[in-house]
């Protein structure tokens, strides 16, 4: 019986104001993107189990470039910029929104974007439409709910649903989603069972 999936090696490779200056794509990447401080970068740690892999920060905004991070030689972990951050300019916003849309719309090796929500708010407008435009483009992603230890489980269960709800309005069969704390220990091995299965990885 094959165990669990392993993260041997992590390894932070380059940070990158374009696509094109991305890594060459010969590996298959999983890029995490969401509103900033959703706990993109804090997730990225607790699934390979480096502290300090991917840079966190209690401040909003902070991850700018497309960071790109290779896992056991075997595919990469990419750190997208945060959206919806306000105390930026508009020209600089934009310039953060294009950046991640033409990485998701262009990256021909991107296997699957994780679009991290956090459940603690009510459903977000911008969130609403990134998951719309996921649909209507035909890009792999899937749902991944953070923090999930700050909500009581009557109170998590209460806020998904309302996401449930929204979503239906669209989607006749709802999107993946996965629930994940570090704290908690929690989603952890769901999310690395996709990934090496949508890769086509063995252990």
């Amino acid at each position: 019986m094959e165990g669990k999936p392993v993260i041997k090696t992590a390894l932070f490779i380059k940070s990158s104001r374009t696509i094109d200056s991305c890594p060459e794509p010969v590996y298959p990447e999983y890029a995490f993107a969401g509103r900033s401080n959703v706990g993109k970068s804090s997730l990225i740690n607790y699934l390979t189990n480096r502290h300090y892999l991917a840079r966190t920060s209690s401040s909003p905004g902070k991850t700018l470039l497309i960071n790109h991070y290779m896992l056991n030689d075997r595919f990469y972990f990419v750190d997208l910029p945060g959206y919806g951050y306000a105390r930026t300019s508009q020209k600089e916003r934009q310039k953060i929104i294009k950046m991640i849309f033409d990485y998701i719309r262009n990256r021909k090796n991107l296997s699957c974007l994780f679009l991290l929500i956090d459940p603690r708010m009510e459903p977000m407008e911008n969130d609403k439409l990134v998951i719309r435009w996921l649909g209507e483009t035909g890009i792999p992603f899937v749902i991944v709910f953070t923090k999930t230890d700050k909500l009581s489980t009557v109170m998590l269960n209460r806020n998904i649903e309302k996401y449930r709800r929204e979503l239906m309005a669209d989607w006749e069969v709802l999107p993946t989603f996965f629930l994940t704390s570090s704290t908690e220990r929690r989603g952890r091995d769901e999310i690395l069972e996709l990934i090496y299965k949508t890769a086509q990885l063995t252990r």
